[in-house]
């Protein structure tokens, strides 16, 4: 089939997410390669955004493509209840990765039902009812995940589950405090304390936190921040969950986002790069006292997919790749290079308000003027990523924001091909400038 073919089949038998149906064009795409995919008729465009931010090292990587078809040759699949030696290790391989103290894993499908899952737990082992999360957050689509879910998408669902409660973020290009960066006191986390202090302590479970907030603008959290929250989640015997479904597996530089602050949360919750894509799979990993608890108490908990044994299996070769590749080395060093030469196209494009990110986990947030931090109109937005995807390069936007978040196996040479594509189209978005 050629590209319009393809598409038409797709359109007439799909439905697309998160699209009004009777406008979306889908891309064809029938291959992939490195950083690269390929649509029907062998046009190349560079993965900018990684797809979901999910496809770290990259598409079709032989290493891992051969783990799942090993795996596919012994055993397709195993209940949940099964015990499964690529399971084991998977597990084991995640806990190596994390803190000392954490204990045990619970696999799900992907990131949103480990959030799901995260959710019960701290209901089961805390007997409180309430949850804390932030405006600017994306825990998933089904109905406890969007209820944490800070962004707009969430209001077309509602009623979802109750009792739980938003706080503000530490959006430091537009705090919510008035506060400029030399003068920052914390304000933010000060609020998190209020806001515990309103709904009672003793009725709130867990906070759910994007340890660096990913579809809504690539935030970094201020020095400070999070030693602050998890103090006051500590003094008041609240749970504290880092979602690291897109921060996760190297794509800050680090195994995962919060070893850049030096704290230890009770629970992460993962997914996307733990299988880099290559087959669904999420996880929730719990401190030893939460894995206690249900040594002689049930965990009511699980779909029939959950950990599925292909998907263990590949992860189990993904988390090695890292290593052997040297990818997180790789993202903090292409990381720096990336935004420091983005910050340079920063000083000769005034739509480009704001660059910040960590690693490989870069956000850029575009403005019709610096001074008044005008957001940039969708059209100019949809017309700035049409032009860059005609030239070769996909990449992820959502309101005003560009994700910039490649597989980490880029290379300079290749981020300086994109970033020669960027300058050239910004142009577009300069031009609705005022």
């Amino acid at each position: 089939m050629d590209n319009k073919e393809i598409i038409k089949l797709n359109r007439k038998y799909n439905l697309f997410s998160w699209s009004v149906q009777g406008a979306i064009y889908p891309i064809p795409m029938e291959r992939g390669e490195g950083i690269y995919f390929f649509d029907a008729e062998g046009n190349r465009f560079v993965d900018l955004s990684a797809q979901l931010v999910n496809c770290n090292i990259g598409h079709q990587h032989p290493k891992a493509i051969a783990a799942l078809k090993e795996q596919a040759d012994v055993l397709t699949f195993a209940a949940p209840c099964f015990s499964n030696s690529k399971k084991g290790e998977c597990a084991k391989k995640i806990v190596d990765f994390l803190p000392k103290g954490f204990g045990k894993v619970f696999f799900t499908n992907a990131g949103a039902d480990a959030n799901e899952n995260a959710i019960k737990i701290a209901h089961y082992y805390t007997g409180r009812s309430k949850l804390l999360s932030r405006y600017r957050s994306y825990h998933g689509a089904t109905a406890g995940a969007l209820a944490l879910t800070g962004d707009p998408r969430r209001v077309d669902a509602e009623p979802l589950i109750p009792g739980v409660v938003k706080f503000l973020d530490p959006y430091c290009y537009r705090c919510p405090f008035g506060q400029k960066e030399e003068n920052c006191h914390l304000e933010c986390a000060k609020h998190f304390e209020e806001v515990v202090q309103y709904e009672g302590p003793a009725t709130i479970a867990a906070v759910f936190l994007e340890t660096v907030t990913g579809t809504n603008g690539i935030i970094v959290p201020p020095k400070g921040y999070l030693p602050k929250i998890r103090s006051i989640c500590d003094r008041y015997g609240i749970l504290l969950v880092c979602d690291e479904v897109m921060a996760g597996f190297g794509r800050t530089g680090k195994m995962f986002a919060f070893e850049h602050f030096g704290i230890v949360p009770d629970m992460v919750t993962m997914a996307k790069g733990m299988t880099s894509g290559y087959a669904p799979l999420g996880a929730v990993a719990v401190k030893d006292e939460i894995a206690d608890y249900f040594e002689d108490r049930k965990l009511s908990a699980g779909l029939t997919y959950s950990g599925h044994t292909l998907s263990v299996a590949t992860a189990c070769r993904v988390m090695e790749i890292y290593g052997e590749e040297g990818l997180l080395r790789n993202s903090v060093i292409l990381g720096a290079y990336a935004k420091e030469k983005l910050q340079a196209l920063q000083e000769h494009h005034p739509a480009i308000g704001d660059v910040r990110g960590i690693g490989l986990f870069i956000g850029l947030e575009f403005v019709k003027n610096r001074e008044t931090k005008e957001k940039m109109d969708d059209a100019s937005m949809s017309a700035f990523k049409s032009a860059n995807l005609k030239d070769g390069v996909y990449h992820m936007t959502y309101s005003n924001l560009m994700n910039f978040g490649p597989p980490l196996v880029i290379t300079k040479d290749q981020l300086d091909d994109v970033l020669a594509v960027l300058d050239k189209n910004l142009a577009i978005l300069d031009g609705a400038c005022n």
